[in-house]
């Protein structure tokens, strides 16, 4: 929110072609990507919107951005050789600019793509008018250099041309292409001068778990009534993971009042609130390890837990490995668990987690072992054990043990990501615990 006397916001939005994403064939990387950026230089991202490879749909896209008084709007994909890579055609048409072959730029894509099409036999005619499509480029517009084989564009917006439209930075889709660009982008007049005018703010992050977003809520309508500024931050709350994400937007000068935020949460909910800082849930577990080393045994969870934990860099100093052990017979081979604890008791209970937890750090030779068994659905559910019902079990540092039993709502999916959620929790309390 804006105070008198403080600049306007910098808002800006990102506009994502490509029929292939829009019809979810290819899941959009790029949106949230460059939100971020965008944030991060002190603009306020007012949308993404996705559209498909058609020229009207694009343009439509830009007008409505156009119209919404945006300062900056950043687009990615359809700038490639082939006959449905239309993003330069519809931007040049929406903002009324003449299109020009650039030759020297033709040159560039030619050098560039030559050995390429040597290499796959590819046909020097069409080769040819590849390259004269991607460097026919509206006049006026700064070129970016091809990262892969397609150029961006920066150009002007409306205060330049007089026609009230933003600054538009055109990207390719690839992000392997696109990122490197924006990179480059940001140094090119004028957007260069338009984010400088950006009004900046530090971004915090408080990470909860245990409670409802609704309870949540209630805490922040709380915290406003006991006089913490919340109009003077802009704070977001999202559901990830099982976790709740408290993320806040501080503008310079409005320190005191997310600290007054930090202190409020953080007085409401000692034991939900688990990170201050930031870090993640998988971070902490990491840096509490010591020296230990961790196993893990999954049934429901099918390896996500053990994917988890060898997603962050360097987990191979305190990981030992996992066992997958979906059937009964695995789990008495692999991990094993007694066939009378699963006869007496069944797959899915705490007995059953317990072994499994124990089963997997005395065949690994680790430290701290965890067992996972549940019902994921969609079937398999009864009405004692219904779809949601997962065990888990944590054993170690030491002689200490932990098992729980939860309820998760969900599908598959879901229910499979928040255990290993839960999993996490465990750990991060075990290890606590151990010191």
């Amino acid at each position: 929110m804006t105070r008198e006397g403080e600049p306007s916001r910098l808002r800006a939005g990102v506009l994502v072609t490509g029929t292939e994403v829009l019809t979810g064939v290819v899941t959009d990387r790029n949106g949230p990507w460059l939100a971020r950026e965008l944030q991060a230089r002190g603009a306020q991202v007012a949308e993404i919107l996705l559209v498909g490879d058609r020229p009207a749909d694009i343009g439509r896209g830009l007008r409505r951005m156009i119209d919404e008084g945006l300062d900056v709007v950043v687009s990615s994909g359809g700038l490639g050789p082939t006959a449905d890579d239309l993003t330069v055609e519809a931007v040049a048409s929406q903002l009324g600019l003449e299109r020009f072959l650039d030759a020297e730029l033709e040159a560039r894509i030619a050098a560039i793509v030559r050995p390429l099409a040597r290499r796959r036999g590819v046909d020097a005619t069409a080769l040819s008018a590849g390259n004269r499509k991607q460097a026919t480029v509206p006049r006026g517009a700064s070129v970016l250099d091809p990262v892969g084989t397609a150029p961006g564009l920066v150009i002007a917006g409306g205060e330049d041309r007089g026609d009230g439209a933003p600054v538009l930075v055109v990207l390719p889709g690839p992000p392997r292409e696109l990122q490197p660009m924006w990179r480059r982008a940001v140094e090119v007049e004028p957007l260069r001068s338009v984010l400088a005018r950006a009004r900046r703010a530090e971004v915090h992050t408080l990470r909860l778990f245990g409670i409802p977003e609704s309870q949540l809520a209630q805490t922040l309508r709380e915290a406003q009534r006991d006089g913490v500024r919340l109009d003077e931050l802009e704070v977001t709350t999202c559901q990830h993971r099982g976790e709740l994400e408290v993320t806040t937007r501080v503008p310079d000068g409005s320190g005191p009042a997310y600290e007054a935020l930090a202190a409020f949460l953080a007085a409401a909910h000692p034991s939900e609130l688990f990170s201050r800082d930031g870090a993640t849930v998988d971070e902490q577990v990491a840096d509490l390890m010591n020296g230990r080393s961790i196993a893990v045994a999954e049934s429901c969870t099918g390896g996500m837990l053990a994917a988890r934990l060898t997603d962050l860099p360097g987990s191979s100093v305190y990981t030992k490995g996992g066992l997958v052990v979906y059937s009964n017979q695995a789990k008495v081979t692999l991990a094993g668990v007694r066939r009378e604890t699963l006869a007496a008791h069944g797959a899915v209970s705490q007995q059953v987690a317990a072994e499994l937890a124990e089963g997997a750090r005395e065949a690994l030779g680790a430290d701290v072992g965890v067992g996972v068994t549940g019902i994921a659905g969609p079937g398999g559910g009864t009405p004692e054990k219904p779809v949601g019902t997962v065990w888990l079990s944590v054993a170690g540092p030491g002689e200490r043990s932990m098992t729980r039993c939860v309820r998760l709502p969900g599908d598959r999916e879901e229910v499979r990501e928040r255990a290993v959620t839960v999993a996490m929790h465990m750990m991060r309390r075990a290890l606590l615990s151990a010191g």
